[in-house]
């Protein structure tokens, strides 16, 4: 059998593990003794089974107390899975959706599946009241939709269950909803006992201080579609796929819709079978698309922010991230979904083409959930910053790159190094980028057989040139980005020159 013959269960998974009922027992102490109007959040990552989980909850709650349960989430495909799992677990439930105005028959049911904004719009217009209950189950209580919310469930236990104990608003965060967070397995925890994938992370440096960070504390589209909407970018991203996914089911995350339909084009110029997805995009159209993603081995899906929650597709080998996010949550809901762990596939692959994994850690590494929790905006501050990020980039010549110099047995220089001896015998700083054009030069020439090949060479130095420039001017000091890209462009068009120059030198 293949790699590719991946076996997927086609029915909801009722067996609960270790941690699972270990999680629960401690969810049923507080149940059990804190007062009936508890608000308790529960932390588990994405993949360990927090539907599982609390379909459990309310089964068990319900076959001990005579109350009501209600379920919330943000959006109509959780509903629907959520309500299948709990028929999984023999809860017999209601979803209420926009089509439902009343409840003449609430009597014949025990628990209630709704989304948020359903829910609220009913119930402030006093058409719908749901009586007697006692638990309230919000699911993916992150999003502060589901604060609008309490106050109609002042006497009910309410139980939230996130992967990311950090509000989507840092100005209202969590601890001011909830009195406790319990903390489930971790990442780490869950892939050395076999329940998620592990993930192999290859990060390629970005520079990122063009983007610009809007209302919501995230990048914004427009900064982010400038940004990976460009020629440099979009090869960096097709060179990271050829690198380390190709052949593999792929998931793109894109930032802004124009940046994904720029990728599709891109692939496609490139004989790659790919397919793009947004929140444009009709029902029956995305149906249609994810059933293909499904079937398809080498499938890739370019898509924009619809596919970081409710959607569940256990094939999936890779995921690019290609774009920058500054929100916790995001970065972990991208990655997860490709974290499912089938027969045939222990591992998985991410891309980081927004310098995530400098920001956040790695996807496995430790989180301290509750210093998060009880002093989020003491962790968000002390989250590095674009351009702290980037003055530490050490640039590595691709393998594939570092072949086409291989008559150079040196191919790197110090900046740093070269700026503080020309400082110490007080000679201008500019001889550190000379002397560096000088060895580019060089580099080129004797791995040519004339003048053009050797300025065509000159090309792929681009990223080490770009890297070069940023470190001298950061010996330098303060400078300006537009003093910055002049250099960068100086570089190069003095590098043909110098080529030039050395080509006809050494070929008297």
């Amino acid at each position: 059998m293949s790699h590719k013959e991946f076996h997927v269960e086609t029915e909801e998974k009722k067996e609960l593990y270790g941690y699972q009922k270990g999680d629960i027992d401690k969810i049923f102490e507080r149940l059990d003794n804190a007062p009936s109007d508890y608000h308790l959040l529960y932390q588990l990552p994405t993949g360990g089974g927090k539907t599982v989980i609390f379909s459990e909850i309310v089964r068990r709650y319900l076959s001990k107390h005579n109350k009501k349960v209600v379920v919330l989430t943000h959006r109509i495909e959780l509903c629907k899975q959520t309500s299948k799992m709990l028929k999984g677990f023999d809860v017999k439930n209601k979803i209420i959706n926009s089509n439902i105005k009343d409840l003449p028959d609430q009597d014949e049911y025990s628990c209630f599946v709704a989304m948020v904004e359903t829910l609220k719009n009913r119930l402030n217009d006093e058409k719908l009241l749901i009586d007697n209950v006692g638990l309230v189950i919000i699911d993916e209580a992150h999003y502060n939709s589901f604060r609008k919310l309490f106050s109609q469930f002042k006497k009910s236990f309410i139980l939230g269950v996130t992967a990311t104990p950090l509000s989507s608003n840092i100005k209202l965060p969590m601890h001011q909803n909830y009195d406790e967070l319990i903390v489930g397995d971790t990442i780490q925890s869950l892939i050395d006992k076999g329940f998620l994938a592990k993930a192999t992370t290859y990060s390629y440096d970005v520079g990122l201080t063009s983007l610009k960070v809007g209302i919501n504390g995230d990048y914004t589209v427009k900064s982010s579609d400038d940004l990976y909407m460009n020629m440099v970018m979009q090869e960096k991203l097709l060179h990271a796929y050829t690198e380390r996914s190709l052949g593999k089911k792929t998931l793109i995350f894109n930032n802004g819709i124009h940046t994904s339909l720029y990728v599709y084009d891109t692939f496609r110029e490139a004989g790659f079978d790919i397919k793009h997805l947004d929140n444009t995009t009709s029902s029956e159209d995305r149906k249609e698309i994810l059933q293909w993603f499904k079937k398809t081995p080498d499938a890739i899906l370019t898509s924009v922010g619809i596919l970081t929650t409710g959607f569940d597709e256990p094939t999936v080998e890779s995921i690019i991230l290609n774009r920058a996010t500054k929100s916790l949550t995001l970065y972990f809901q991208m990655i997860g979904r490709g974290s499912r762990k089938l027969p045939h596939k222990d591992e998985f692959t991410v891309i980081d083409l927004g310098n995530n994994a400098l920001r956040f850690g790695l996807w496995n590494d430790p989180v301290d959930w509750q210093h998060i929790f009880k002093a989020p905006e003491m962790y968000l501050e002390s989250l590095r910053d674009d351009a702290e990020i980037e003055m530490n980039f050490k640039y590595t010549m691709p393998e594939a790159v570092r072949k086409m110099f291989s008559q150079s047995d040196n191919v790197t220089m110090d900046i740093e190094e070269e700026f503080k001896k020309v400082m110490a015998q007080n000679r201008r700083a500019k001889e550190v980028i000379e002397k560096s054009i000088q060895q580019h030069a060089l580099m080129c020439v004797v791995n040519s057989k004339d003048l053009n090949g050797a300025r065509m060479l000159s090309k792929l130095l681009s990223d080490d040139i770009e890297s070069r420039v940023k470190r001298f001017v950061s010996c330098l000091g303060k400078t300006s980005k537009n003093y910055r890209e002049w250099l960068i462009e100086d570089y190069k068009n003095k590098l043909s020159l110098v080529i030039g120059k050395t080509f006809r030198e050494l070929n008297l």
